[in-house]
Protein backbone atom coordinates (compact mmCIF):
# COMPACT_ATOMS: atom_id res chain seq x y z
CA UNK A 1 0.00 0.00 0.00
CA UNK A 2 1.99 2.53 -1.24
CA UNK A 3 1.76 6.80 -1.25
CA UNK A 4 -0.06 8.15 -3.84
CA UNK A 5 2.76 10.47 -6.03
CA UNK A 6 4.59 10.40 -2.68
CA UNK A 7 2.22 11.59 -0.26
CA UNK A 8 1.73 9.57 2.94
CA UNK A 9 -2.41 11.15 3.11
CA UNK A 10 -3.52 9.25 -0.11
CA UNK A 11 -3.22 6.21 -1.18
CA UNK A 12 -4.35 4.50 -4.62
CA UNK A 13 -5.04 0.98 -4.74
CA UNK A 14 -5.98 0.23 -8.56
CA UNK A 15 -5.44 1.84 -12.12
CA UNK A 16 -8.18 2.61 -13.73
CA UNK A 17 -9.76 3.76 -17.28
CA UNK A 18 -7.21 6.86 -18.45
CA UNK A 19 -10.92 8.57 -18.58
CA UNK A 20 -12.00 8.02 -15.11
CA UNK A 21 -14.04 10.51 -12.94
CA UNK A 22 -11.97 10.69 -9.51
CA UNK A 23 -14.05 9.58 -5.67
CA UNK A 24 -11.60 10.59 -2.62
CA UNK A 25 -12.73 8.09 0.20
CA UNK A 26 -12.55 8.88 3.60
CA UNK A 27 -12.39 6.36 6.65
CA UNK A 28 -14.87 6.01 9.62
CA UNK A 29 -13.38 6.57 13.28
CA UNK A 30 -10.16 3.93 13.86
CA UNK A 31 -10.63 2.90 10.12
CA UNK A 32 -7.51 2.78 7.40
CA UNK A 33 -7.41 3.49 3.92
CA UNK A 34 -7.41 -0.41 3.48
CA UNK A 35 -11.00 -0.60 4.30
CA UNK A 36 -11.97 0.90 1.04
CA UNK A 37 -9.96 -1.76 -1.22
CA UNK A 38 -13.09 -3.76 -2.12
CA UNK A 39 -14.68 -0.40 -3.19
CA UNK A 40 -11.86 0.26 -5.51
CA UNK A 41 -12.08 -3.16 -7.20
CA UNK A 42 -15.47 -2.96 -7.77
CA UNK A 43 -15.46 0.33 -9.28
CA UNK A 44 -13.12 -0.54 -11.74
CA UNK A 45 -12.92 0.54 -14.26
CA UNK A 46 -15.10 3.67 -14.43
CA UNK A 47 -13.75 5.58 -11.73
CA UNK A 48 -10.33 6.23 -10.03
CA UNK A 49 -10.74 6.01 -6.30
CA UNK A 50 -8.49 7.81 -3.86
CA UNK A 51 -8.08 7.04 -0.11
CA UNK A 52 -7.18 9.20 2.81
CA UNK A 53 -4.76 7.30 5.25
CA UNK A 54 -5.21 9.04 8.96
CA UNK A 55 -1.66 9.65 10.61
CA UNK A 56 -1.54 6.90 13.58
CA UNK A 57 -2.22 3.10 11.50
CA UNK A 58 -0.60 1.02 9.30
CA UNK A 59 2.21 2.32 7.74
CA UNK A 60 1.68 5.77 9.53
CA UNK A 61 1.45 4.13 13.31
CA UNK A 62 4.16 5.91 14.42
CA UNK A 63 2.77 9.69 14.08
CA UNK A 64 0.29 11.13 16.18
CA UNK A 65 -3.23 10.90 15.63
CA UNK A 66 -4.79 14.19 14.84
CA UNK A 67 -7.73 14.85 17.66
CA UNK A 68 -9.88 18.20 16.14
CA UNK A 69 -11.79 17.37 12.84
CA UNK A 70 -11.06 20.90 11.53
CA UNK A 71 -7.39 20.76 11.86
CA UNK A 72 -7.55 17.55 10.08
CA UNK A 73 -9.79 18.80 6.97
CA UNK A 74 -7.19 21.51 6.94
CA UNK A 75 -4.52 19.01 6.38
CA UNK A 76 -6.46 16.83 3.93
CA UNK A 77 -7.67 20.24 1.77
CA UNK A 78 -4.38 21.42 1.11
CA UNK A 79 -3.30 17.58 -0.23
CA UNK A 80 -6.73 17.47 -2.27
CA UNK A 81 -6.86 20.47 -3.87
CA UNK A 82 -3.58 19.86 -5.18
CA UNK A 83 -4.91 17.20 -7.12
CA UNK A 84 -3.77 17.49 -10.91
CA UNK A 85 -7.16 17.09 -13.15
CA UNK A 86 -10.70 17.61 -12.97
CA UNK A 87 -12.01 18.34 -8.86
CA UNK A 88 -13.16 14.85 -7.30
CA UNK A 89 -16.15 14.33 -6.13
CA UNK A 90 -16.14 12.65 -2.16
CA UNK A 91 -17.18 10.04 -0.24
CA UNK A 92 -16.85 10.02 3.41
CA UNK A 93 -18.28 6.91 6.09
CA UNK A 94 -19.04 7.75 9.31
CA UNK A 95 -16.27 10.39 10.53
CA UNK A 96 -15.21 10.50 7.15
CA UNK A 97 -18.48 12.08 6.28
CA UNK A 98 -18.43 14.26 8.07
CA UNK A 99 -14.64 15.34 7.15
CA UNK A 100 -15.44 14.95 3.18
CA UNK A 101 -18.14 17.49 4.31
CA UNK A 102 -15.83 20.11 5.93
CA UNK A 103 -13.15 19.31 2.99
CA UNK A 104 -15.79 19.97 0.18
CA UNK A 105 -16.35 23.39 2.38
CA UNK A 106 -13.30 24.18 1.95
CA UNK A 107 -12.80 23.35 -1.23
CA UNK A 108 -15.84 25.36 -3.03
CA UNK A 109 -14.12 28.11 -0.42
CA UNK A 110 -11.79 28.17 -2.51
CA UNK A 111 -13.45 28.26 -5.76
CA UNK A 112 -13.10 24.42 -6.47
CA UNK A 113 -16.66 22.98 -7.82
CA UNK A 114 -17.17 19.62 -5.96
CA UNK A 115 -18.88 17.39 -8.27
CA UNK A 116 -20.71 15.18 -5.68
CA UNK A 117 -20.60 14.27 -1.86
CA UNK A 118 -21.40 11.05 -0.38
CA UNK A 119 -22.15 10.70 3.09
CA UNK A 120 -22.40 7.25 4.63
CA UNK A 121 -23.70 6.17 8.03
CA UNK A 122 -23.77 9.36 10.13
CA UNK A 123 -25.81 12.42 11.39
CA UNK A 124 -25.59 15.87 9.19
CA UNK A 125 -22.53 17.60 10.86
CA UNK A 126 -25.08 20.50 13.05
CA UNK A 127 -26.41 17.61 14.81
CA UNK A 128 -26.26 17.23 18.61
CA UNK A 129 -22.83 15.60 19.70
CA UNK A 130 -23.42 13.85 23.42
CA UNK A 131 -21.90 11.28 23.17
CA UNK A 132 -18.34 10.19 25.10
CA UNK A 133 -16.88 7.39 23.87
CA UNK A 134 -13.25 8.59 24.38
CA UNK A 135 -13.51 9.18 27.76
CA UNK A 136 -14.33 4.95 28.33
CA UNK A 137 -11.53 2.63 29.53
CA UNK A 138 -10.85 0.26 26.68
CA UNK A 139 -13.50 -2.60 27.59
CA UNK A 140 -16.02 0.03 26.98
CA UNK A 141 -14.07 1.18 24.02
CA UNK A 142 -14.18 -2.23 22.62
CA UNK A 143 -18.48 -2.68 23.94
CA UNK A 144 -18.81 0.20 21.32
CA UNK A 145 -17.02 -1.59 18.37
CA UNK A 146 -19.45 -4.68 19.21
CA UNK A 147 -21.80 -2.74 19.11
CA UNK A 148 -21.48 -0.64 15.74
CA UNK A 149 -20.62 -4.66 14.69
CA UNK A 150 -17.86 -3.35 12.19
CA UNK A 151 -15.07 -5.58 13.82
CA UNK A 152 -14.88 -9.60 13.78
CA UNK A 153 -14.91 -10.95 17.64
CA UNK A 154 -11.68 -12.84 16.82
CA UNK A 155 -9.96 -9.18 16.42
CA UNK A 156 -11.62 -7.90 19.33
CA UNK A 157 -10.38 -10.83 21.50
CA UNK A 158 -7.02 -10.21 20.35
CA UNK A 159 -5.12 -8.22 23.02
CA UNK A 160 -1.80 -7.29 20.44
CA UNK A 161 -4.36 -6.46 17.68
CA UNK A 162 -6.28 -3.78 20.16
CA UNK A 163 -2.78 -2.54 21.77
CA UNK A 164 -2.56 -1.40 18.13
CA UNK A 165 -5.57 -0.21 17.28
CA UNK A 166 -7.32 1.35 20.61
CA UNK A 167 -5.19 4.49 20.17
CA UNK A 168 -6.66 5.65 17.24
CA UNK A 169 -9.93 4.93 17.47
CA UNK A 170 -9.96 6.48 20.71
CA UNK A 171 -8.28 9.65 19.45
CA UNK A 172 -11.17 9.91 16.45
CA UNK A 173 -13.98 9.65 18.97
CA UNK A 174 -12.62 12.30 20.80
CA UNK A 175 -11.78 14.26 17.38
CA UNK A 176 -15.37 13.81 16.54
CA UNK A 177 -17.27 13.83 19.71
CA UNK A 178 -15.56 17.38 20.13
CA UNK A 179 -16.17 18.64 16.74
CA UNK A 180 -18.66 21.19 16.53
CA UNK A 181 -20.09 22.54 13.17
CA UNK A 182 -18.68 25.90 12.54
CA UNK A 183 -21.66 26.81 10.02
CA UNK A 184 -21.78 26.96 5.93
CA UNK A 185 -23.95 25.32 3.32
CA UNK A 186 -22.66 23.49 0.61
CA UNK A 187 -23.61 24.10 -3.19
CA UNK A 188 -22.73 20.89 -4.91
CA UNK A 189 -25.53 18.02 -5.14
CA UNK A 190 -25.30 15.22 -2.37
CA UNK A 191 -26.08 11.74 -1.51
CA UNK A 192 -26.86 10.17 2.10
CA UNK A 193 -26.79 6.30 2.52
CA UNK A 194 -27.43 4.79 5.56
CA UNK A 195 -27.87 1.49 6.87
CA UNK A 196 -31.88 0.64 7.93
CA UNK A 197 -30.71 -0.99 11.18
CA UNK A 198 -27.63 1.21 12.11
CA UNK A 199 -27.71 1.47 15.93
CA UNK A 200 -25.76 4.95 15.74
CA UNK A 201 -27.49 6.91 13.00
CA UNK A 202 -31.38 6.76 12.64
CA UNK A 203 -32.43 7.42 9.10
CA UNK A 204 -34.27 10.65 9.98
CA UNK A 205 -31.04 11.62 10.96
CA UNK A 206 -29.22 10.59 7.83
CA UNK A 207 -31.70 12.89 5.88
CA UNK A 208 -31.10 15.58 7.40
CA UNK A 209 -27.89 16.08 5.25
CA UNK A 210 -30.38 17.81 3.10
CA UNK A 211 -30.45 20.79 5.54
CA UNK A 212 -26.23 21.11 4.66
CA UNK A 213 -26.31 21.65 0.86
CA UNK A 214 -28.22 23.91 -1.80
CA UNK A 215 -27.68 21.45 -4.56
CA UNK A 216 -29.82 18.35 -5.33
CA UNK A 217 -30.13 16.38 -2.51
CA UNK A 218 -30.65 12.09 -2.51
CA UNK A 219 -31.07 9.39 -0.07
CA UNK A 220 -30.52 5.89 0.13
CA UNK A 221 -30.75 3.24 2.44
CA UNK A 222 -30.06 -0.22 2.61
CA UNK A 223 -30.36 -3.02 5.17
CA UNK A 224 -27.82 -3.73 7.73
CA UNK A 225 -26.13 -1.40 10.12
CA UNK A 226 -23.31 0.72 10.64
CA UNK A 227 -21.46 -0.85 8.25
CA UNK A 228 -24.06 -1.99 5.81
CA UNK A 229 -21.38 -1.17 3.35
CA UNK A 230 -19.51 -4.56 3.83
CA UNK A 231 -22.51 -6.21 2.61
CA UNK A 232 -24.01 -4.04 0.28
CA UNK A 233 -20.82 -2.96 -1.62
CA UNK A 234 -22.53 -4.02 -4.94
CA UNK A 235 -25.66 -1.47 -4.64
CA UNK A 236 -23.51 1.30 -3.42
CA UNK A 237 -21.36 1.21 -5.95
CA UNK A 238 -24.31 1.00 -8.49
CA UNK A 239 -25.50 4.40 -6.72
CA UNK A 240 -21.77 6.02 -7.12
CA UNK A 241 -21.88 4.76 -10.90
CA UNK A 242 -24.94 5.85 -11.56
CA UNK A 243 -24.13 9.38 -10.11
CA UNK A 244 -20.90 9.78 -11.44
CA UNK A 245 -20.89 7.79 -14.78
CA UNK A 246 -24.66 8.39 -16.36
CA UNK A 247 -25.06 5.52 -18.79
CA UNK A 248 -22.07 3.56 -18.20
Amino acid sequence: MSPYHGDLWIRRFHEPSPDAPRLVCFPHAGGSASYFVPLSQALLPDLEVLVIQYPGRQDRVSEPCVEDLHALADEIFRRVRKLAGPPPALFGHSMGATLAFEVAQRLEGDGIAVPHLFVSAARGPSSERSEEVHLRDDDGIIAEMRRLNGTDDSLLLDPELMRLVLGPIRSDYKALERYRYAGGVLTCPATALAGEADPGTSLSAARSWRDHTRGTFAFRSFPGGHFYLNDELAGVTQEIRRTLRPGS
